[in-house]
């Protein structure tokens, strides 16, 4: 027999440390418990969720924005939502550019010793048509008489463009979780941010690194080698800077991150001027034909509140290296277990509660904010849709797999002591903790720019920064089960409550119109 178990709780919030968040401001929000255990018991007995993370990583892989990986990955999405009986399950397309994937990647040294490189070519970047082979040459360029030192040198050789860094040995774990002192020093109100001192030379810097690609590709260079912030085999990888996705736009030459150590061992050997011979064969694919990406949709009908919704989301897209299992397969899985838990228990929803799994966010949130201009408004004018009036609230999951400790506010001190009742039967979890602060680099910005309450989820760290983030090691073994599970839960919970209270969540203050180029961010989760 079921029974329902009202839960009123007062939440008089003195958050903060130093600032109070909400200086005794009481607040009443009913949760119903019944519904909340239904929620674990799914979520935690009976969990989907790393079944999910599997087959986007493991079957689907790296699912670049434009690439058939992603488009597979899609359709796959599509389908295991619609067997669960969602509604509305469809894509929404908007603009791009030419998609990308790599097919087939063999780099080795040949002389003065054999031995294969760990390395990744760049996204959006050109192969080499076949196994080519040619002498490594360290070419530093860093200002105009630069180029003439290399003019003639470079045809055939692949280019070492960096200095060698030192690689310090790791004394600290790599992994780490948020102790109870950094979570209490993390809900303090923020020190005022100062004033910046604009873009600097950073358009001279731009037009720079734009004549030097040119240089590599006038001189007829076989590929351009750099390195990253990793070591220990672990590769970070993107895009060049400034790489186009127009089909017509400026050429690239091959370009290809190595391992530190790597990239290192053959700097170390030029130097004492003995001849390093390298062999790269890289088999890079442009897709033309469809120049969109494309977001995935999917709701639960609400009941007497059915026009208005509560949006669930994570970007679906990830860098190309690894299988983009932290980044982001892990907020997708998390999001789509939500949404199954929702639907396979039956908790009752007054409002809809739908799930958006975004496209390009690693290219600058480019799916959700195309998602929002088309239904809520538009950042650079302010004109807002009728859909905005009925938006009651956004959560995104992009920070890792680490465990949900609490919320970023965002700077909506109205939301506090709401969200300070919902995580009280989820303190026995570990999330505790509520801050005002804002965080930025992805998709709830998007909401937060039309003025709609968005809000991403403060998690663990755990090998998120250090380790997994847009690398090669960012793969299904570096997941963390039990966090999975548990997340799902407190997200779809926090999706239930948002449909079921009877007010939407308040707001902030509507912002100012940001004309284009005018602080959207664009940085990478």
């Amino acid at each position: 027999m079921q029974f329902r178990r009202p839960f009123a709780l007062s939440a008089v919030i003195a958050l903060l440390v130093g600032l109070p968040l909400a200086a005794q401001w009481p607040i009443t929000e009913k949760l119903d418990l019944d519904a909340i255990y239904q929620i674990k018991e799914e979520g935690l007995q009976r969990s989907k969720v790393m079944e999910l993370e599997s087959y986007l990583t493991d079957v689907y892989g790296p699912r670049l924005t434009g690439s058939p990986n992603i488009k597979e990955a899609g359709d796959w999405a599509q389908k295991t939502m619609k067997d669960w009986g969602l509604a509305n399950v469809h894509t929404d397309s908007w603009p791009f550019g030419r998609g990308w994937q790599n097919q087939r990647f063999v780099a080795n040294a040949v002389t003065p010793r054999a031995y294969p490189l760990i390395a990744y070519p760049k996204a959006w970047t050109p192969g080499t048509n076949g196994l080519v082979t040619g002498e490594a040459v360290i070419a530093l360029i860093n200002e105009d008489k630069d180029f003439d030192a290399f003019r003639g040198k470079l045809r055939g050789t692949f280019v070492l463009s960096m200095p060698t860094r030192d690689v310090p040995a790791h004394f600290e774990a790599q992994g780490h979780r948020y102790t109870e002192a950094e979570l209490a020093e993390l809900a303090k109100q923020p020190p005022a941010a100062g004033g910046g001192r604009g873009r600097g030379n950073f358009s001279q810097a731009q037009e720079f690194n734009r004549r030097k690609t040119q240089f590599w590709i006038d001189e007829g260079v076989a590929a351009v080698l750099d390195y990253n912030r990793g070591d220990g085999g672990t590769v970070f990888v993107q895009a060049p800077e400034g790489v186009s996705r127009d089909p017509k736009g400026p050429a690239q030459p091959a370009q290809v991150t190595l391992a530190v150590e790597h990239y290192g061992r053959i700097a170390r050997t030029l130097e004492k001027k003995i001849p390093v011979t390298l062999s790269m064969d890289i088999d890079n694919k442009f897709y033309d034909t469809d120049l969109n990406g494309f977001n995935i949709i999917g709701e639960l009908p609400g009941r007497d509140k059915a026009d208005e919704v509560v949006m669930m989301g994570a970007h679906f897209d990830s860098w190309h290296t690894g299988s983009g299992a932290t980044d982001n397969a892990a907020g997708s899985a998390i999001t789509m277990e939500a949404m199954r838990i929702l639907k396979t228990t039956g908790v009752k929803l007054r409002r809809t509660v739908r799930i958006g799994l975004w496209g390009g966010e690693e290219e600058g949130l480019l799916g959700s904010q195309a998602y929002v201009k088309a239904h809520y408004g538009d950042p650079e004018t302010m004109q807002l849709k009728p859909e905005h009036a009925k938006f009651a609230g956004y959560f995104n999951v992009d920070n890792g797999t680490g465990l949900i400790r609490g919320v970023y506010l965002q700077g909506n001190e109205a939301v506090a002591p709401i969200f300070s009742a919902w995580i009280e039967p989820f303190k026995n979890l570990g999330m505790t903790t509520l801050t005002i602060r804002k965080t930025g680099g992805t998709d709830h910005l998007s909401y937060d720019a039309v003025g709609l309450p968005g809000f991403q989820f403060v998690q663990d760290k755990v090998e998120y920064d250090s380790r997994t983030h847009h690398s090669n090691m960012d793969v299904y073994e570096r997941i963390q089960a039990n966090d999975m599970m548990r997340n799902a839960v407190i997200v779809a919970s926090f999706a239930y409550n948002s449909a079921n209270r009877d007010g939407k969540l308040p707001r902030k203050p509507l912002p100012q119109a940001r004309p284009a180029g005018r602080g959207h961010g664009t940085a990478q989760s």
